[in-house]
């Protein structure tokens, strides 16, 4: 990133290599405070045309901002009456404009960036200057306001007055794939994250909408992304690399993948990637499209850029459809689900798996399990909450898991549960209908390992019938798990009973052909095992503030775990 100052929209991106501030006097002084005050002077003659008036009074934009930053510096020495200036004749308008201009600032996506050249050896360098960082906007803050109103605070809030999270990244030229990837290997690669957590975003998106389809192009031959506005973040999906890269306006969700999926370290990024995820792209072609590259043995995908997917939903599930596309191509089955290890005091241990489309009940149901079972249950382990596989190894079938976070929403959950782990967690939109959590939920040494599987069930949020139901007949079964019948909630643009082949509408329904002779094999390994296959009610497509059928469901999947 070339800017010192980068700002969009509500983005802004401090590049530390190139503007760290020794001192408060240097900050304000600088071009780049310069240009956040005439962004929101022009935000001003949108909402408060009176104060900006006030403000411009009839002068030049640079003769405004260099007066404003004359008097804001003069005050972190001198007394307001020590300093002759236009915007102390009225001391109490001016504070306005410097508390507005504070809580404009903090209303801002803020990150910071570090290239690990200019990093210390042990590359904590950078959340030490982004602390310190922190401290001096706040603490400017804090001389300028107390300076106006001539009294110190007696309550002082320890805000995040700096940035939302802090990237250190590192230059890593060597990709081992053909020349029609070089301009991959110009952008810079994301070595660490650091998240300032509780971490609380708003985006202008919260739903996501249309398919991932295929594409006889690959999205590389169009590609308009550069060093200067990209960033590569390395994820470890389940024993598969794939490398998200994003447009740095989109940085809201290229650092939130910090809760979702492992970061590889530098020397593991310097495999080949499984696939490649081009988030962001201005190609003008309003697409999410994925491409095999027969030549190199990869999966590429390519969302376009619009402030639609801004939603997190996007950049997830475009990372997840390349990640079963690829494990399908290994005979490994795709599962939309959730899949925990419960331990009991008396020793007792099952392995749970849920299968279901968005909005079925599958993690709200594990968490009412968990609520339920508080007295009985010595250890819950989570091995995936989205996306996980099936594979068959020695005539055994296992499950693994994807990531090691979980992209919850909101409101199917029990009102305190998102904030048991607050401390650690991204939220997203939680003011408004489909909000989301992005919370950690197991290490990647858990996910990335074989678990046995004891019970197969599908999630059934539209029959009224109550509890749980053991599935004989296997072709019964698994018409009922591809048909992937569910009530739409909304969180995507289906409304109503829908139908998904597999409930899987990332990669399975792409790929059916393929899936299908996969779904044989792993369903007649699953009953030849002893594995329950079934199904669980939970109600929540009929009424979602009804929890009857969720706590019901809960009760007779911990039967099972105590009596099996």
């Amino acid at each position: 990133m070339k800017e010192k100052l980068y700002l969009n929209d509500n983005i802004a991106i401090v590049n530390f290599d190139l503007a760290f501030p020794a001192s408060a006097q240097q900050f304000l002084g600088s071009r780049d405070v310069g240009a956040f005050v005439q962004k929101y002077i022009e935000y001003l003659q949108k909402r408060d045309p009176e104060l900006a008036t006030w403000i411009v009074h009839d002068k030049h934009m640079t003769v405004v901002l260099k007066e404003i930053s004359h008097v804001c510096r003069s005050l972190l020495v001198l007394k307001p009456e020590e300093i002759e200036s236009y915007y102390l004749t009225d001391k109490e308008r001016f504070l306005e404009f410097v508390e507005g201009l504070y809580n404009f600032w903090k209303s801002q996506q803020r990150y910071s960036v570090t290239n690990q050249q200019h990093a210390t050896t042990n590359g904590t360098r950078f959340i030490q200057r982004d602390s310190e960082f922190n401290v001096l906007l706040r603490n400017s803050y804090r001389t300028i306001e107390q300076a106006l109103t001539r009294r110190n605070s007696g309550v002082f809030r320890q805000v995040q007055a700096g940035t939302n999270a802090a990237l250190l990244t590192y230059n890593l030229r060597t990709l081992p794939l053909s020349e029609k990837y070089e301009i991959l290997r110009k952008i810079d690669v994301i070595e660490s994250v650091m998240l300032r957590t509780p971490m609380i975003l708003s985006t202008k998106s919260n739903k996501r909408t249309g398919m991932f389809e295929n594409s006889d192009q690959n999205p590389i031959e169009y590609f308009a992304g550069s060093k200067d506005d990209f960033f590569c973040y390395p994820a470890k999906v389940g024993s598969l690399l794939i490398n998200i890269y994003f447009h740095r306006d989109f940085t809201c969700s290229g650092a939130s993948l910090a809760n979702l999926f492992e970061l590889a370290s530098p020397e593991e990024a310097k495999a080949k990637p499984d696939a490649i995820v081009l988030f962001a792209n201005k190609d003008g072609r309003d697409e999410t499209v994925f491409h095999y590259d027969e030549e190199e043995g990869i999966y590429v995908g390519s969302i376009s850029y619009d402030e639609k997917v801004e939603y997190f939903g996007y950049m997830k599930k475009m990372v997840l459809t390349l990640h079963n596309l690829a494990m399908m191509r290994q005979g490994w089955l795709p599962i939309h689900g959730a899949f925990i290890n419960i331990t009991l005091f008396d020793g007792k241990r099952k392995g749970i798996m849920l299968m279901g489309d968005s909005g079925a009940g599958k993690s709200e149901s594990i968490e009412a399990l968990k609520s339920l079972g508080n007295d009985i249950i010595k250890d819950i382990e989570v091995v995936f909450d989205d996306m996980g596989t099936i594979h068959i190894e020695d005539g055994i079938p296992y499950g693994q898991g994807t990531e090691i976070g979980a992209f919850i929403r909101l409101d199917d959950l029990d009102p305190g549960t998102p904030y048991r782990d607050m401390d650690r967690s991204i939220f997203l939109n939680p003011d408004v209908l489909n909000a989301r959590v992005i919370t950690p939920a197991a290490p990647y040494r858990v996910i990335a390992k074989n678990h046995t599987i004891d019970m197969l069930c599908y999630a059934n949020n539209y029959d009224k019938d109550l509890g749980m139901r053991y599935i004989d007949d296997l072709e019964e079964a698994k018409q009922i798990f591809v048909e992937g019948k569910r009530m739409a909630k909304g969180t995507t643009q289906e409304v109503g009973l829908s139908k998904t082949f597999f409930a899987n509408p990332f990669g399975p329904m792409q790929e059916q052909l393929v899936c299908n002779p996969i779904i044989d094999e792993v369903f007649q390994n699953l009953k030849d095992n002893g594995v329950f296959i079934g199904e669980i009610f939970t109600h929540l497509g009929l009424d979602r503030n009804d929890r009857d059928g969720i706590h019901v469901a809960a009760q007779k999947l911990l039967q099972f775990i105590q009596e099996s």
